[in-house]
């Protein structure tokens, strides 16, 4: 038996662009090009990982060609996050269809794996280790019977149906596959922290379900600037949405943003922007049910806790746990942490952003009373607590930022639109308080929005409240601020968020992608179509094969950088694939 301290994965992580990921709504799992399970946490997303190989932690559950010499392919099914893993060997093709049961139970994590061997017979190595709570739980085998494994990894009930040959030493299951040309076969692996079932499920029955239900949840998209993007933006966004309409910002934790300087942090948590920022986007689609997903979670988390309201919650709406590190390894470049140090902050942006979200739903009409009350506890927020220093939306140290105070303007104007007209008015004279106040500290010399009294920086941020209505599009100030960001943080059709220090802006930090679509937007807005088209395209193609995207992209290395995948970046490419389709405003 493998001792808790030996925890060190044995196949090596790969370069983030390289990953798949699959996801139910209640946990994701990362998929690498040669077949292993790198990544899952079990039975919820912020529960300790069965397979943490990412992290240099053990579990796994790998399955590729049973040869060293292949090559690596794969694609999501449209519509859907159910992956199929291609693999090319001297002597034939090998394709593994991927999936986690969809939609999850919260209790119960369901793998399906069916290999076939597409035109020549094919040996298939599998293993599988289960090692809860970050390793410190390695599993053990109960029983083996008519090709069913029975299996306990701490408090994890595990069950491995379709892989009867295995045979079990330390803690591990393995076996080598032998499929002949045509042949498929199903492999289904159950997770459940409450005692399972008698009978294992049908991997037939299992399938169909999985299928009929991506078939229902994402709908279909047409005439935006990237259907086929725009659609699968919204199946990744679907897959880190819980049954409790909460969101995850990433599937992944303690990935570094820049390696050796600190910057990774836990992201298996529902930050109340991020959701707002899903909603919006969704909004610009139709009324979809993610839009209701984030109306329901926003407006539950601001009746809970009002002007308190947190930055980021569990998908069960509890407290994001304190950041601490974990005994593994880490990424290469990062020290493994879970947790997050946002659960103490106040951001007054959120306040806004929650406004904007329910305005874009109120549109749809989509808010029933309880919204509304919702909706009236954040602009009472929002007038009792903006003088108030916040840590702001890149979440620093406190300061009055000046994107926080705009788009809390932005979010009283829309949501004052759609309001009775005594609250409309209070809502729109605080509106320009809170835009009169920035002017007073945060207008640069040059007439553009700087980022906060004493700090003279741009900030790619500053396009936001404008794109969402504090002030016109035709605003001077506004106008200043594209023209600023444009020039002093766009590189190589690329955007940053803000200039960190004297360094080149590739030395501080990567290009942040959803910096690109806000940009794509804000040139829109403006009739610059050509521009905006440009940055759109730009933006979108800094992903890697399967289609997902990361926080921020290295521009110098062409790779990846931060949690996978993050649920803000496809929420902006989706928003900006369905309004970049239109005409701008000033030219309808």
């Amino acid at each position: 038996m493998r001792s808790p301290t030996d925890r060190v994965a044995d196949r090596p992580p790969h370069v983030l662009r390289e990953y798949s990921v699959i996801a139910d709504g209640e946990r994701g799992a990362l998929i690498g090009p040669r077949g292993d399970l790198a990544w899952m946490c079990a039975p919820r997303w912020d529960s300790g990982a069965v397979f943490a190989g990412l992290l240099g932690g053990t579990g796994e559950y790998a399955l590729s060609p049973a040869t060293t010499r292949f090559t690596w392919g794969g694609y999501y099914e449209e519509g859907s996050l159910i992956w199929r893993s291609r693999w090319i060997t001297p002597t034939g093709v090998i394709e593994c269809r991927e999936a986690l049961a969809f939609p999850g139970d919260p209790h119960v994590a369901i793998v399906l794996r069916s290999v076939r061997a597409v035109d020549a017979d094919a040996r298939i190595d599998i293993a599988l280790s289960v090692d809860a709570d970050f390793g410190e739980h390695p599993m053990h085998q109960v029983a083996a019977e008519d090709g069913v494994r029975t299996l306990r990894a701490g408090a994890l009930h595990v069950r491995w149906s379709g892989a009867g040959g295995a045979h079990y030493r330390d803690g591990r299951l393995r076996t080598v596959l032998a499929l002949a040309a045509g042949q498929r076969h199903e492999l289904v692996l159950e997770l459940s922290d409450r005692p399972l079932p008698a009978d294992a499920p049908s991997a037939t029955r299992l399938w169909e379900r999985t299928e009929q239900a991506w078939r229902r949840a994402v709908p279909a998209m047409t005439g935006t600037l990237a259907d086929r993007d725009a659609r699968h933006a919204y199946a990744v966004l679907r897959g880190l949405t819980s049954s409790s309409g909460g969101m995850v910002a990433a599937a992944t934790a303690a990935l570094p943003e820049r390696a050796e300087q600190g910057r990774n942090y836990d992201y298996r948590y529902c930050w109340i922007r991020d959701q707002c920022y899903a909603g919006q986007a969704v909004s610009a689609a139709g009324p979809h049910p993610l839009l209701d997903d984030a109306v329901t979670f926003v407006s539950e988390r601001l009746l809970d806790d009002g002007p308190c309201l947190k930055p980021a919650y569990t998908t069960g709406g509890g407290r994001v746990p304190d950041e601490s590190s974990l005994d593994l390894p880490g990424y290469p470049g990062a020290h493994a942490r879970i947790g997050n140090w946002v659960n103490e902050q106040f951001q007054l942006d959120v306040f806004g952003e929650a406004l904007l979200l329910f305005a874009a739903a109120d549109r749809h009409d989509r808010l029933d009373r309880d919204h509304w009350k919702a909706a009236e506890t954040a602009a009472a927020a929002i007038a009792t607590r903006w003088p108030e220093p916040d840590a702001g939306i890149w979440e620093l140290h406190n300061a009055r930022w000046a994107h926080s105070r705009l788009i809390c303007a932005a979010g009283l104007r829309a949501l004052g639109k759609r309001a009775p007209p005594t609250q409309s008015q209070e809502w729109n004279a605080l509106a320009d308080t809170l835009v009169a106040d920035t002017a007073t500290d945060c207008l640069h010399p040059s007439g553009r929005w700087q980022r906060a009294p004493g700090d003279q920086r741009v900030d790619a941020a500053l396009l936001l409240p404008t794109i969402r209505g504090a002030v016109p599009a035709d605003n001077s100030h506004a106008r200043a601020t594209l023209d600023a960001v444009r020039t002093e943080l766009g590189r190589e059709g690329y955007v940053y968020r803000f200039r960190h220090d004297e360094r080149p802006l590739a030395e501080a930090e990567g290009a942040f992608l959803l910096c690109g679509f806000v940009m794509a937007l804000a040139e829109h807005q403006q009739g610059h179509v050509t521009a905006a088209a440009r940055r759109f395209e730009r933006s979108r193609a800094a992903c890697g094969s399967p289609g997902l995207f990361t926080e921020e992209f290295d521009i110098v290395e062409r790779q990846l950088r931060g949690n996978l995948p993050q649920a803000f970046v496809h929420a902006l490419l989706l928003e900006s694939a369905h309004r970049l389709a239109a005409p701008p405003a000033n030219q309808r």
